[in-house]
């Protein structure tokens, strides 16, 4: 088995409240993904192999970062419809969608409870369906030869950690509101499993002048 190294994207368009309007990168993200770009060549970062979902803002990332070169773009690495889920928790549970960050603390673990519940009518994908294919794309990247970089989103890094870790549902979402933007986190196999080694690294957003930089929204 490979360690898999997981990147979140670079902060996406924070006042957007559905999937398509989301999905791209502000130009904060831009620029994040650019320093850690910087950060991954200065270090001499061995990634032969790199991944990403096919949403925009996992490519832009990609692209910013200059590693989207022969980058294999996967749809099973693709985020949950966070959004698409909020608004049918709206319409059945009349629990509103929040306008800031402090809303959304309170927001997730409550969608995430009723979802993994199935508490949810319609979902546009089942809790089990989520995690199964979370796991598979891993452990297929995982058999491959090399070191891989993997650019994804915050909530399918948060079921990665909740499978290597056995993380319960409010764990797994706590997990996924504390993941920054172009947030590094790292799972190495160890007795045939993926564990974590890191988790939410930001050295490229560390320096005093940066700190503004490291969001979560």
């Amino acid at each position: 088995m490979s360690h898999i190294t997981l990147v979140r994207h670079g902060q996406a368009n924070t006042g957007a409240r559905d999937e398509e309007s989301y999905d791209k990168l502000s130009p904060l993200g831009h620029q994040q993904a650019a320093w850690l770009g910087d950060h991954l060549r200065d270090s001499g970062a061995y990634h032969p192999r790199v991944y990403c979902g096919t949403l925009i803002r996992h490519y832009e990332t990609a692209q910013g970062m200059g590693v989207a070169d022969n980058i294999i773009r996967d749809p099973r690495l693709n985020e949950m419809e966070y959004f698409s889920l909020a608004q049918q928790m709206e319409k059945q549970h009349g629990l509103d969608i929040p306008t800031e960050r402090e809303g959304f603390v309170h927001h997730l673990p409550t969608v995430f409870a009723a979802w993994a519940a199935d508490e949810i009518d319609n979902p546009p994908e089942s809790w089990g369906d989520f995690n199964s294919r979370v796991s598979a794309a891993l452990s297929e990247i995982a058999e491959g030869e090399g070191p891989a970089l993997v650019v994804t989103s915050g909530g399918l890094i948060s079921i990665a950690m909740r499978q290597a870790l056995d993380l319960d549902t409010k764990a797994t979402a706590r997990m996924a509101l504390a993941i920054m933007n172009s947030s590094m986190h790292r799972l190495h196999p160890i007795g045939g499993h993926l564990c974590p080694v890191l988790f939410n690294s930001v050295p490229h957003l560390d320096m005093p002048d940066r700190h503004y930089a490291q969001t979560h929204l």
